[in-house]
């Protein structure tokens, strides 16, 4: 009976969670720690401290949140989503030591489950993708291209639904003045995605930058014949005829 009534309080917490209530779900995850027995309900406590976390996160209040993380990992060391969030919180407060070593135990230990016939878990996939965007968004800030590159190769592999990544690893070549690789990532995209208007837009860029006016003012009216409210290749195309105009 006491077993089915913390599950029904879990369920509570994690409703009011979803809902956005977070002074509500504290509370009641709370008062499942206090109720809980330290060794017979190891499973319980890692998902409050888990999801206490994620209102600490939520609120701000890192450092609590950072404790939780840990506690989830004291009890549970291979909870992957705890890992990963640590390491983000690590990261967002500047002892990125810490948040690479934590992140890559948890990315050597998917690698490990997955070599040994364990099941590829998207979810999973998708959480490594966005921490190594991340890491290539900082690298990208810091002009920092060869590393960079390194990690939205990283992303697609993991989350291949990520076309924008595309688009910016074609943008890293460009940067290089890797210009035939950044065209030919840029037009496989446009092949393989055609409704995928970010890269045709890229790709007018592209061709703008490299002086062929024509074939970027083409790429731009496609997206407009297909897309009439893309205000980005719009925008684009009037500033380019303007240019010619102003040039004659």
């Amino acid at each position: 009976m006491i077993e089915m009534d913390q599950q029904e309080l879990l369920s509570r917490g994690k409703n009011c969670f979803e809902r956005g209530d977070f002074k509500r779900a504290f509370v009641i995850y709370n008062e499942l720690l206090e109720s809980s027995d330290p060794i017979n309900d190891r499973n319980l406590l890692v998902e409050c401290y888990f999801q206490m976390g994620n209102i600490f996160h939520h609120q701000g209040e890192i450092g609590k949140a950072i404790k939780a993380f840990n506690k989830v990992l004291e009890l549970e060391p291979s909870h992957t989503d705890a890992s990963i969030s640590l390491s983000v919180l690590y990261n967002d407060i500047g002892h990125y030591e810490s948040a690479k070593k934590i992140f890559n135990q948890a990315n050597e230990r998917v690698k490990a489950q997955g070599q040994n016939g364990g099941v590829d878990d998207i979810h999973v996939n998708k959480k490594f993708a966005l921490k190594h965007l991340e890491i290539a968004e900082m690298y990208m800030s810091y002009n920092r291209y060869d590393e960079a590159l390194f990690e939205y190769n990283k992303v697609i592999a993991l989350d291949g639904k990520q076309l924008g990544v595309r688009v910016k690893i074609a943008k890293v070549y460009a940067k290089k003045n890797f210009m035939a690789k950044a065209f030919d990532e840029l037009k496989r995209l446009k092949n393989e995605e055609p409704n995928f208007m970010d890269a045709r837009v890229a790709l007018g860029v592209l061709y703008y930058g490299c002086g062929q006016i024509l074939e970027a003012q083409s790429e731009w009216e496609r997206v407009i014949a297909k897309d009439p409210h893309n205000q980005e290749a719009a925008m684009y195309l009037n500033l380019s005829r303007t240019a010619t105009e102003t040039s004659l």
